[in-house]
């Protein structure tokens, strides 16, 4: 078995490192740790406390292998593959977040919008140090996921450690999760879009929501706000084509490997589907890899006004690579930091991320509950009771008023626009 082993590492080796086993020095060496590797998989084999099978010991060998290198690469088995099959098509089951390891604890990226989690209070920055009875320290990446999914139906209790608070207990029902990757209203005149994720439907949905602003405002909307916050990423390509639908030319974005025969350039075509129409783009702490992407080059370009807070910082790009079984139809595969992007000034997001044109914190800036005061208010005003019968103090406030009251940075964008659109209006005249 030892021999077997050593053998296939090896040739995993070659023929992903090119290098040929005839150069002595380099493969010497390799052959040592490899020889050691052998030891250690027999030690555990014959001496951990449980009794634990070849097949598990050498996934998670790989997947150590991985997940060493950088959060965002691992082993996926076969269940995890094919659940990675359904979440880019905007479908799988679990609690809906997006998640990386940080200092030994698992931390949300961001909770999907109308997720399990999403609805149960969790936050992008938060740490998930329990699952269930089960300590996340000391953990993989991969071994925390395995433990959160389950069946549709069933609970499962997460301990958080949020910043200003002593950590706490959440209980989330496990759901089958659709997600709906693109959203939109309008409010009064401005189209606004929400992007939650970016998967194979992404494209098509928000061009279709742009369609039914338009043809709803009979082609006179003032502009548009592109919702990004909270948006964990998704596919490379989907991110793409997001962008394209609001550029006439240019780059979008480009990845770098190790050699510079990687370098790959992704360009817009022609035909803004918004007209050149004004653009707020909103990003905060949880806007990740492909939301980052769009934001960037929006932002490079001077195509949209980018406000809100710094966004996550994740700027690598994975390749999944499947594997298939010599014996068997079974397929996993692995998840490989390929390359890092850039926006199109050259900038790397990695680490940093993108900073906001205008810096709006989220919250309630201003107390809505304030009560303001005006002429009208003063005693023995002049027109008092004319105006005071104008003013329906009294009336309901609708739904998208009531989110306008907590959503500051939306209510920012809206003003926003608002102000733009004037202002190009007043250069027409």
């Amino acid at each position: 078995m030892k021999k077997f082993l050593l053998t296939v590492i090896a040739f995993s080796l070659i023929l992903f490192n090119s290098f040929s086993i005839f150069s002595a020095p380099k493969n010497k060496e390799t052959y040592e740790y490899l020889d050691l590797f052998g030891q250690v998989f027999d030690r555990v084999r014959s001496s951990y406390v449980d009794d634990v099978s070849d097949q598990e010991l050498i996934e998670k060998a790989i997947d150590g292998m991985l997940t060493g290198l950088d959060p965002h690469s691992g082993y996926m088995n076969e269940e995890v593959w094919q659940e990675m099959q359904m979440d880019t098509q905007g479908k799988f089951g679990g609690l809906g977040i997006e998640i990386t390891m940080e200092e030994g604890f698992v931390k949300v990226i961001s909770p999907i919008e109308d997720t399990p989690a999403y609805k149960a209070g969790i936050l992008a920055g938060d740490f998930i140090i329990q699952i269930d009875d089960t300590p996340v320290f000391g953990l993989t990446l991969t071994e925390a996921v395995e433990l959160m999914r389950g069946k549709k139906g069933d609970p499962i209790t997460i301990t958080i450690s949020r910043e200003g608070v002593e950590p706490f207990d959440i209980t989330i029902i496990r759901d089958f999760i659709k997600i709906q990757s693109v959203k939109y209203e309008i409010y009064n005149d401005i189209g606004y879009l929400r992007i939650t994720s970016f998967t194979e439907q992404s494209e098509d949905g928000l061009k279709n929501s742009i369609d039914k602003i338009k043809n709803t405002l009979n082609n006179k909307e003032r502009g548009f706000i592109l919702d990004l916050r909270s948006n964990p990423g998704g596919l490379l390509s989907q991110a793409v084509k997001v962008t394209d639908i609001f550029l006439e030319r240019g780059e979008i974005v480009s990845t770098r490997g190790r050699e510079r025969k990687d370098i790959k350039r992704y360009r817009a075509n022609s035909g803004d589907n918004t007209n050149g129409k004004p653009l707020i783009v909103l990003i905060n702490g949880g806007s990740a890899s492909a939301s980052e992407i769009v934001a960037g080059a929006l932002q490079d370009h001077r195509r949209a006004i980018v406000i809100g807070t710094q966004s996550f910082g994740k700027g690598s790009v994975q390749t999944i690579i499947p594997f298939q079984k010599s014996n068997s139809n079974d397929e996993s595969g692995i998840r490989l930091t390929t390359a890092r992007y850039y926006t199109p000034s050259g900038a790397s997001i990695q680490g940093k991320g993108i900073t906001p044109d205008i810096i709006v914190e989220q919250g309630e800036f201003e107390s809505y509950d304030y009560r303001s005061y005006s002429e009208s208010d003063l005693k023995e005003s002049l027109d008092k009771e004319e105006v005071n019968e104008n003013n329906d103090e009294d009336a309901e406030l609708s739904e998208k008023e009531k989110r306008l009251e907590r959503d500051y940075q939306l209510k920012r964008a809206l003003d926003l626009i608002k102000g733009v659109s004037i202002f190009e209006e007043s250069l027409m005249e």
